[in-house]
């Protein structure tokens, strides 16, 4: 399933599922079916529903034309309507560090660090971005030369969490996961600098985590640890790899995150991004206002974001 949040009519974000080029739009059609089940729900509500409700999501692919036409619930797929699929999550958004080898090397050379005794290492850098920060799969990047003239892009795979879990064993690690997304890790390289030893405010400006199109269900991919992946900038490949190349897996990552602490339905992490991000390459090459910026999974999809400056 290819589960949306996009601009209804009434101006309001409404959930739904892509089924033959058209909408089912979930916010009318559950409270039509069992207005017991839900009455106003976002997407993480949805993820977070008990059996029953996701029964009648289910069913509703299989339902008529005119039985979604007579609920108003069947409404024509327009690309610019989608939002984020979930527009403000209820926490940061986790996300791993140098997760690809070639990118922990150009790193490392960019910042003329030691190089490290080990490709692997035993824990994971994680670090957040701030909900504020996401935003939807074509909506523009915020550009503002007052705050950074370093704005650069990271194409990563995201999990999105779909069964609360605490200390969660590898074993187990894919049955927590609901779906799949494209994220875009932006990030103020001069911001991130300025604040040495963390990332958070370099990561976090507001506009700098576009995500999208949609969320892929698990059952869709089956194995996330081979995905190919590409970023372009202007029509140009920046980035191309696929999620093989991580050291840590999809199954790793949930596993370490979530030591001690715990994961919730709707909780996304981003997995890293590869090798050929704009502060490590020689000369430098950072976004600028008018630039489009499209990142693109293989099996998920392609978000495509342009940058424009702040008025």
């Amino acid at each position: 399933m290819r589960l949306v949040t996009f601009r209804a009519d009434d101006g309001e974000p409404h959930v739904g599922i892509i089924r033959d080029g058209e909408i089912i739009d979930l916010t009318l059609w559950l409270p039509y079916q069992e207005p017991v089940l839900l009455a106003d729900f976002d997407m993480v509500d949805l993820i977070a529903a008990p059996r029953e409700v996701w029964s009648q999501v289910e069913a509703s692919l299989e339902a008529s034309e005119i039985a979604l036409k007579g609920a108003g619930a069947l409404v024509p797929f327009q690309p610019e309507e989608l939002l984020a699929p979930i527009p403000r999550p209820r926490k940061n958004v986790f996300c791993i560090g140098r997760n690809y080898a070639e990118h922990a090397a150009e790193s490392i050379r960019a910042h003329k660090e030691a190089p490290p005794t080990t490709n692997t290492p035993q824990y994971p850098a994680v670090f957040t971005k701030a909900p504020t920060a996401v935003i939807g799969p074509y909506d523009d990047i915020p550009f503002n030369p007052n705050i950074s003239e370093q704005m650069d892009f990271e194409g990563e795979l995201a999990i999105v969490i779909g069964r609360t879990g605490k200390t969660i064993q590898r074993s187990q690690a894919l049955s927590h996961v609901f779906g799949y997304m494209v994220l875009n890790d932006i990030t103020a390289r001069d911001i991130q600098k300025r604040h040495v030893n963390q990332f958070f405010k370099g990561k976090s400006l507001d506009g700098s985590c576009p995500t999208g199109p949609w969320i892929v269900t698990a059952d869709e991919i089956p194995n996330p640890d081979d995905l190919e992946l590409w970023t372009r900038v202007n029509g140009v490949e920046k980035q191309h790899d696929t999620t093989a190349s991580m050291l840590l897996d999809v199954a790793g990552i949930i596993e370490a995150v979530s030591f001690g602490l715990t994961l919730e339905p709707g909780d996304i992490i981003a997995t890293g991004t590869p090798a050929g991000v704009g502060f490590a390459r020689d000369p430098a090459e950072f976004l600028r206002p008018g630039d489009v910026v499209e990142c693109e999974i293989e099996g998920i999809g392609a978000i495509r974001n342009r940058v424009m400056r702040e008025t």
